[in-house]
């Protein structure tokens, strides 16, 4: 009792006493379904007066989730936007195609993420359709109702924006896909695919059609050699095989398969060990991999392909699903128009995440992408750094004195010296100068800039996927809570241009692996250290690590459970 009466007293006191919180925090991160965050919590530690910023986040895909686990709720006022409630493991999508897994398996509702963060928050279901960065507002729309105008709309104002809203699937602004095709971008577009493949199945059983009527309705395109498109391909053809097959006796031997690919080989982004192995294992299965094709239009009835060889072919078809790359969204594509970045191909961010031309806006994820610094961009601003004494000239030690603060802040450094198996700056500087035994040899503004000429050529541009969106949200949040602290404080490298030191070490990207299961229970998998390893054994790691890396407990279960009701009961070809 005596317990319970002090709480109570100390609940009462630190009410009493909270702060108001004026700002607002706006972030907008990129993930494959946009939204924004926004949530509060009272922190009666804080000194009397103290206002929390407001932060607004947009998305509730991998970047913006991931930022909204790790933020401290303590110190912002948090508002979350998103069209949909939920957030999902995209990399298990193609499993929920073909009912390996259960579409509800893979999602988790952003409330119950949040409330098990704790603090106050506000979430709304909605999407945002313009971004006004001079005013620091955001316009949104509701589809769940209307407000007195009839329009469902309404503003947010911010003090940060962080904008992880994700990408489109890209058309290439080729015909007929949009009306035509189905994409692999979020849940909903994984149960149409799944209804689509009972549908042809259902139709090409049909008494009164002829033979090639049934070939049309159970041949299935995939167009992108991708890593998405690859692994569709192979859970459809072991549904179709180990399912379909024993339901659908009779039409079973008219299904294809057909992965189309513009470039050479599929899986290019892997091993040549993993793109040769899944080419010839696909032709193996039987999947008619037709690579050198580009796609330039689709019908009702038929896609229409082109190859140097052959010319344009047409070829008639059931069920297509496009997925060849990523593109903007249309109002990240009109806030890039604002700022400046017209004639680039996605929101370009800093180092630290921060977009470029615009001050208090972030932006994480499959809608942004850094531009990364130039060595040469800044080598006489370098040069002037390293020049302690002014002399003009640069010694190997001086190079030696901020060559950390170098690798920080132009990592292509460091990994230049490593592809040209370089031991040290010593090595490196030889390319400018020839003698370079004795630490007192000097260098000049241009026997640097000919040492460093070569090593911009190691600038890459990051992968869109959900490995690096949930890195760049873990990063974002860990700066979010440091920031007061930092502001006295920094821990990141010299500024070359300015004075100090940046507030923080800018982001990097830490490889962690990729898989590319191939159907059949086999997998492969490139990890860390050029390993590659393809077969049974890499399929047992997939489930382990994709099990592993579920948002909950809830979710983790219930993934588990669907992969071993398949391996029991066998996939679920209902067509709901």
């Amino acid at each position: 009792m005596r317990w319970t009466a002090f709480a109570w007293e100390s609940a009462s006191r630190a009410f009493n006493n909270r702060p108001t919180f004026t700002g607002l925090v706006v972030v907008l991160a990129a993930s494959s379904g946009g939204g924004l965050v926004a949530y509060a919590d009272s922190q009666p530690d804080q000194p009397q007066g103290f206002k929390k910023k407001k932060v607004v986040v947009l998305g509730t895909g991998w970047a913006g989730t991931t930022f909204l686990r790790n933020l401290d709720s303590k110190l912002y006022d948090v508002q979350v936007i998103s069209p949909r409630n939920y957030f999902a493991f995209t990399p298990l999508l193609p499993s929920v195609t073909c009912g390996t897994v259960e579409p509800r398996s893979v999602v988790e509702p952003i409330r119950r993420i949040l409330e098990k963060k704790g603090g106050d928050f506000k979430f709304w279901e909605a999407e945002c359709f313009k971004i006004d960065p001079a005013n620091k507002k955001i316009h949104c729309r509701s589809n769940m109702g209307t407000n007195l105008d009839g329009n469902g709309e309404f503003l947010v104002d911010y003090d940060y924006l962080v904008v992880a809203v994700g990408a489109r699937s890209n058309t290439f602004n080729t015909p007929g896909v949009t009306e035509n095709c189905h994409f692999l971008k979020e849940v909903e577009d994984a149960q149409k695919i799944r209804r689509s493949v009972m549908d042809c199945f259902e139709k090409a059983s049909l008494p009164y059609l002829n033979e090639e009527e049934r070939k049309k309705n159970l041949h299935f395109v995939v167009v992108g050699g991708g890593p998405t498109g690859v692994e569709f391909a192979a859970e459809l053809h072991d549904f179709v095989t180990e399912d379909l097959s024993k339901l659908y006796p009779s039409i079973q031997h008219l299904v294809k398969i057909s992965l189309i690919e513009a470039a050479d080989h599929i899986l290019t982004m892997f091993d040549k060990r993993i793109t040769n192995f899944a080419e010839d294992k696909f032709g193996r299965d039987g999947i008619d991999v037709k690579t050198g094709y580009k796609v330039v239009k689709v019908s009702k009835d038929a896609i229409t392909m082109q190859n140097p060889a052959t010319g344009d072919i047409a070829v008639p078809y059931g069920m297509a699903v496009w997925s060849t790359g990523i593109g903007t969204r249309p109002f990240v594509v009109d806030f890039m128009k604002q700022i400046g970045q017209a004639n680039r191909r996605v929101l370009a961010t800093d180092e630290w995440l921060r977009v470029r031309e615009c001050d208090d806006v972030y932006a994480v994820g499959d809608c942004a992408t850094i531009n990364q610094r130039r060595v040469m961009e800044d080598i006489s601003e370098i040069f002037r750094v390293a020049d302690k004494d002014k002399s003009g000239t640069l010694t190997v030690k001086e190079i030696q004195d901020i060559l950390e603060d170098i690798y920080v802040r132009y990592p292509q450094v460091k990994l230049y010296m490593k592809s040209k198996q370089l031991n040290g700056i010593a090595d490196l500087i030889r390319t400018g100068k020839g003698d370079t035994e004795k630490e007192s040899v000097e260098l000049n503004i241009e026997e640097f800039k000919k040492a460093l000429s070569l090593v911009d050529s190691q600038v890459k541009n990051l992968p869109a996927t959900a490995q690096v969106a949930a890195q760049q949200g873990q990063y974002l949040a860990t700066c979010f809570n440091k920031m007061q602290t930092a502001e006295q404080n920094p821990e990141g490298p010299i500024r070359i241009r300015g004075e100090g030191r940046h507030r923080f070490n800018p982001f990097r990207y830490r490889h962690l692996g990729q898989f590319a299961p191939l159907g059949g229970e086999q997998t492969a998998a490139q990890l860390p250290g050029d390993w590659v390893s393809i077969g049974h054994s890499s399929q047992w790691l997939w489930y382990s690590v994709y099990a592993t890396k579920q948002i909950s407990w809830r979710t983790r279960a219930l993934v588990i459970s669907d992969w071993g009701r398949r391996f029991i009961f066998g996939r679920d070809s209902s067509g709901i």
